[in-house]
C-alpha cells in the first residue's frame, strides 16, 4: 500500500533561476531566501527521505475540460519558457515518469465525480512550475516525477475531488510519494510600467495590504495545522486572487484528507514578494501515523 510521505507548498518563481548576482541586483543587494530554502529542503528531505515519486501539482498547467496527468516513461529535452525566455532558456531536463501511478489516478477520477486523463504523448509540453522545482530538488537523484494540471474551469470542490482521486491512487499503489503544490499565495502583478519598482522581496511590495494580510493568515493556519480553516475561508481568499485559484494547494489537500489533516507546516523560506505576488516555501512532514486518507464521499456526476 502506497502513502504520501510529505507535502510542500513551494514557490517556483523565475527569479530562482537567475544567477545570484542578478538576484541581488533585483533585491537591493541581498539574495532572496527562496533559493537557500530550496537548497536546504533538498538536503533535509529530497536527499534523505524514502520516496519513489514526486507529483507536482502544477499551477502553470491550465487545462480546460479535464485534469491531465503526465504518463510518460521518461521526459527529457531542453526547456525555454514562453513567458520569460530571457531568464529561463535552454534548461536541460531528464527524469523518469510514473505511468503506472498516472493511470491509477485516471481510473479513480470517475468515482470521485471528476475527470482526469493520463497522457503519454512525448511532445506534451512541460511547464516551469515543474522544471524549476526539479532543477533544485530532483536533478541527479533519479526519482520519478509526474505533473498534474490545474483545471481552469474547476471550482474548489472540483480541485478537491481530483485531489481525492490522486490520494486514492497513491494508496492503491506501492509508491511512497511527495506532493509538491507548485505555486504562490496571492497572485496579482503590478502593471508593466510600475512593476520594476516592486521587484525587491520585501513583503511591503505585495500588491495590496489585503493580499498580504490574507497570505499571513493562511501561513499561520498552515503552521498550526489548521487546514480546515483554509478550506472554510476559500471564498475570502479568492478575493485576493491566489495563483491558479489556489488549485495547486487544494489538489494536495484533497489527497491528504482535507480538514482531517492536521500536519503542521515548517517554513523553508521567508514570505517574499515577487512583483506583487506572495511567495513562500512551506513543508509539511509526514505526521506520526501518516497523512489521513482522502475523504470517502458518495458523489454524483453533477
Amino acid at each position: 500500500m502506497g502513502e504520501v510521505v510529505g507535502v510542500g507548498l513551494i514557490a517556483h518563481v523565475p527569479t530562482i533561476m537567475l544567477p545570484e548576482a542578478e538576484r541581488r541586483e533585483l533585491n537591493d543587494g541581498d539574495d532572496i531566501s527562496l533559493v537557500a530554502g530550496l537548497e536546504k529542503l533538498r538536503k533535509d528531505v529530497f536527499e534523505t527521505a524514502d520516496y519513489d515519486t514526486v507529483v507536482v501539482l502544477d499551477s502553470h498547467w491550465a487545462t480546460t475540460v479535464e485534469y491531465v496527468i503526465s504518463a510518460q516513461e521518461r521526459r527529457s529535452g531542453k526547456f525555454t519558457s514562453e513567458e520569460l525566455p530571457r531568464g529561463m532558456h535552454g534548461v536541460p531536463f531528464d527524469y523518469r515518469g510514473d505511468p503506472e501511478l498516472a493511470r491509477l489516478v485516471e481510473e479513480r477520477a470517475e468515482k470521485n465525480g471528476t475527470w482526469v486523463t493520463a497522457i503519454d504523448d512525448p511532445d506534451l509540453p512541460v511547464m516551469y512550475a515543474t522544471i524549476n522545482l526539479w532543477k533544485f530538488l530532483g536533478e541527479g537523484l533519479d526519482k520519478r516525477w509526474v505533473s498534474l494540471s490545474v483545471c481552469q474551469t474547476g471550482t474548489d470542490e472540483d480541485m478537491l475531488r481530483a485531489g481525492r482521486a490522486l490520494g486514492e491512487a497513491i494508496a492503491a499503489s506501492d509508491r511512497r510519494v511527495i506532493l509538491l503544490a507548485s505555486g504562490a499565495l496571492s497572485h496579482t502583478f503590478y502593471k508593466l510600467r510600475e512593476l520594476r519598482k516592486h521587484e525587491a522581496s520585501d513583503p511591503s511590495h505585495i500588491f495590496s495590504p489585503e493580499a498580504r494580510a490574507a497570505d499571513y493568515e493562511r501561513l499561520d493556519w498552515m503552521k498550526a495545522g489548521e487546514h480546515g480553516k483554509i478550506l472554510e475561508n476559500m471564498p475570502e481568499f479568492h478575493r485576493v486572487r491566489p495563483e491558479a485559484m489556489f488549485g495547486h494547494w487544494l489538489l494536495a489537500a484533497g489527497a491528504v484528507g482535507e480538514e482531517n489533516c492536521s500536519a503542521r507546516g515548517m517554513l523553508y523560506s521567508d514570505y517574499e514578494n515577487s512583483i506583487g505576488t506572495g511567495q513562500v516555501h512551506v513543508w509539511f512532514p509526514r505526521p506520526e501515523g501518516g497523512f489521513p486518507s482522502p475523504k470517502d464521499l458518495a458523489l454524483s456526476r453533477d
